[in-house]
């Protein structure tokens, strides 16, 4: 079912905490893609240091080298399982923090790596493995940030905010592309050869130190609060209070009652004179009205006495009586308390095995319908230099140059387009920008590889290249963020993403690459392209028009 998450009520305390979450999502992302695009820009400089035995070619240590990055594509949905599971369960904070710790160690490690010409057969080795811890990492990454910026969106600006996760995407190719262009230029070759591909892995140190810092400080989005259970404190907890000791109970007082005397004695008749038995008789009756008096006030007393008495058992009897009521009372709540935690988790086992299937189908269509983005992606902005340098003869200074420019056009799309798909929808945008990738691939890199044409018109092409997949990339994270509900968002966007990265954009190299080498063809990369924009835009013909108004389901 879907659930409104985009309340009114909550709309004023997203809008003063989405800058912060921008940030903070968007930090983390952008160290991840700076290092996997210095790695994909100074690929034939690894491929020398790590790949390359004695006897080894360049085409076939470079294969080697795309090899392990595809490696590292493929631990992905690993990660995002691993990452997606825990920010479903327990909050996107606390595994978007692990993701950037373990991000920043194995890059840094790399960094430090000794080369195949020190260790040997390891070195290759220890590559592969710090390749995949920055897969797993990598893979919990973007279903965390994308889940942070699209809950914490307002109303109508999914696809702006989420087109930040992209932008900054296209931020860390450029930083990464910028960072391997400055070395080719301020170093000679054999310095970035030797020692100078190492800087830009070390600089993701202080960068992820500045990115965990951020999201230390970063607060739990407002959809995941609101749909995990949080029971109440039971009451029969430690602060309920201990039953007072009852009163021992009292017994009412006996009455004393005062001996009757006589009123005359045999002797006294007997002796006394008609004046004694005058006064005698008087005293008698003083004295029978005395004790009458006395008797009087002690029956008094006595009934006081037990009246009291009465008073205090009855309200001894009122007290235990409370106190049982109220003990009942608190049993009672615990036992429904007890049963609506039995019954939320019952519900909560019951949605995830109802929601199961759905996201397994979700995933599957998300990864069609990320299939364009990945594979141009990757094939224009990633690929290309190297395949520039090794197929085409390029030196490493001109191919670097072109793909800062395509990583530019790139950006340059990504934040409109994100907010443009606000207004006419994902559907619109994603298909615009397929179909003209696929149709225009073969022309623009003809353009690119033509000796005779001129620098302008080259940029030129590199730079449309770049957005036209920016049209696919703006609003491509919000669309994933609609597709799966808030207890399964996090896994599922994030499963979907990086099995497409690693389909169609870990083998985008080691693809091309290879067939190229058999082929002795220039032209697989547009081929690449053609083949699976044309798929992705039939995936993408079957999204809903009108999802950008709708809410996030809860």
């Amino acid at each position: 079912m879907t659930t409104s998450v985009d309340d009114p009520a909550g709309a004023a305390a997203r809008a003063a905490r989405s800058p912060r979450a921008l940030v903070a999502g968007s930090v983390g992302n952008f160290m991840e893609w700076y290092e996997f695009g210095a790695y994909g820009y100074l690929a034939t400089v690894v491929a020398a240091n790590f790949f390359t035995p004695e006897g080894g070619g360049e085409t076939e240590a470079l294969v080697r080298t795309y090899a392990s990055f595809a490696l590292a594509f493929f631990f992905r949905p690993v990660g995002a399982v691993l990452f997606g599971r825990a920010g479903d369960r327990f909050g996107r904070r606390p595994a978007l923090i692990a993701a950037v710790l373990l991000m920043t160690g194995a890059t840094t490690l790399i960094g430090l790596l000794p080369t195949y010409g020190t260790v040997g057969a390891a070195a290759p080795w220890l590559l592969t493995g710090l390749r995949i811890v920055q897969g797993l990492s990598a893979g919990g990454e973007f279903g965390g940030a994308v889940s942070l910026m699209t809950e914490f969106a307002p109303p109508g600006r999914r696809g702006l905010y989420g087109a930040w996760q992209s932008f900054t995407v296209a931020l860390g190719l450029l930083g990464g592309a910028g960072a391997a262009t400055l070395l080719a230029t301020v170093l000679s070759e054999r310095q970035v050869v030797e020692w100078g591909w190492r800087l830009p892995f070390l600089l993701a140190l202080p960068m992820g130190l500045v990115a965990l810092w951020l999201r230390l400080r970063l607060e739990e989005t407002p959809s995941f609060r609101r749909s995990v259970p949080r029971p109440g404190r039971p009451a029969w907890s430690s602060q309920r209070s201990p039953r007072p000791e009852r009163r021992p109970e009292r017994r009412p007082w006996q009455a004393r009652q005062s001996p009757r005397p006589g009123m005359d004695t045999p002797g006294a008749r007997q002796h006394s004179t008609a004046p004694a038995e005058a006064t005698s008789r008087e005293e008698a009756a003083n004295q029978e009205e005395v004790t009458g008096r006395e008797e009087t006030t002690s029956r008094e007393e006595a009934t006081g006495r037990e009246e009291a008495t009465c008073r205090e058992e009855a309200t001894c009897r009122e007290e235990a009586t409370c106190r049982e009521e109220a003990t009942c009372r608190e049993e009672a709540t615990c036992r429904e308390e007890a049963a609506s935690r039995e019954e939320a988790a019952s519900q909560e086992e019951a949605a995830g095995r109802a929601t199961a299937p759905g996201a397994a189908m979700a995933i599957v269509l998300g990864v069609g319908r990320l299939m364009a983005w990945s594979a141009a992606g990757y094939t224009f902005l990633v690929v290309l230099p190297s395949y520039l340098q090794s197929a085409l003869g390029a030196g490493l200074r001109e191919a670097l140059a072109a793909t800062v420019l395509a990583n530019a056009g790139f950006a340059a799309a990504i934040l409109p387009a994100g907010a443009l798909s606000d207004r006419v929808g994902r559907r619109a945008v994603m298909l615009t920008g397929a179909v003209l990738a696929g149709v225009s691939a073969l022309p623009l890199l003809d353009v690119v590889q033509d000796p005779g044409a001129p620098a302008w018109a080259r940029g030129g092409a590199v730079v449309v290249a770049g957005a036209l997949v920016g049209l696919l990339a703006g609003p491509g994270p919000a669309m994933l963020a609609e597709m799966f509900p808030t207890r399964v968002r996090y896994t599922g966007l994030g499963v979907a993403y990086a099995l497409s990265n690693a389909v169609f954009s870990g083998c985008a190299g080691l693809v091309v690459t290879e067939l190229a080498r058999r082929t002795g063809s220039a032209d697989v990369p547009a081929y690449y392209v053609i083949v699976t924009c044309a798929l992705g835009a039939v995936a993408l013909a079957t999204l809903r028009g009108d999802d950008h108004r709708r809410p996030l389901r809860g």
